[in-house]
C-alpha cells in the first residue's frame, strides 16, 4: 500500500518524466542483477548525484529484485554462454587476472547474464517508462484524483500523517 502511495505521489509530483523514468531504468539495473557488485555501487552513486528520483528508483528496484528470481534461470544462461564462448576466453582470462575484474564478479554466470541482460533492456525501460508517464499524467492523472477512494484516503490521518513525513 505504501508503495502505490509513493509511486502515485511520485507519478503526480512535478518531477520531470524523465527523472521518474531514470529511476525506473536505474531501479530495473540494480533490481535484476545481485546486490553487492561494483556496478551497483556505481550506479547508486549516479542515482544519489544526479537528480533521479528516488522513490521511483526504490520501486522498481523492489518489483525488479522479485522478477529476477524468476529470469535468474535465464540470466544464468546467458552469463554461461558469454563465459564459455571460445573467442572471448582471452578477454576473460585477462579481466579475471585485473583489479577491477576481480572487484566486478563478471566470471559469475549470474553477474554477468543479469548485468548483459539488464543493460540491454535499459533503452527499452526507459523510453517505454518515459512515455507511460506522459500519458499517466495526459489521460489519467485527473480521473483518478476524482476518484472517491482517493479523496477518502486523503482525509484519513494516515495520508496527512505520510504527507508530512515524505515533504
Amino acid at each position: 500500500m505504501v508503495f502505490i502511495a509513493k509511486l502515485l505521489k511520485a507519478l503526480s509530483s512535478d518531477a520531470s518524466p524523465w527523472q521518474l523514468a531514470l529511476g525506473i531504468m536505474f531501479g530495473m539495473l540494480v533490481g535484476l542483477t545481485p546486490l553487492l557488485r561494483l556496478h551497483n555501487l556505481i550506479v547508486l552513486f549516479i542515482v544519489l548525484f544526479f537528480r533521479v528520483n528516488l522513490s521511483t528508483f526504490l520501486i522498481a528496484l523492489s518489483l525488479f529484485s522479485g522478477l529476477a528470481y524468476l529470469l535468474d534461470p535465464a540470466m544464468i544462461t546467458i552469463g554461461e554462454s558469454l563465459l564459455t564462448h571460445e573467442s572471448l576466453q582471452s578477454f576473460w582470462t585477462a579481466l579475471y587476472n585485473s583489479d577491477i575484474g576481480l572487484l566486478s564478479q563478471f566470471f559469475h554466470t549470474l553477474t554477468l547474464g543479469s548485468f548483459v541482460l539488464s543493460v540491454f533492456l535499459c533503452p527499452i525501460v526507459l523510453f517505454t517508462s518515459k512515455i507511460l508517464i506522459v500519458q499517466y499524467r495526459e489521460r489519467f492523472m485527473a480521473y483518478i484524483e476524482k476518484l472517491k477512494i482517493v479523496a477518502f484516503l486523503k482525509g484519513t490521518k494516515l495520508y496527512q500523517l505520510f504527507k508530512t513525513l515524505g515533504d
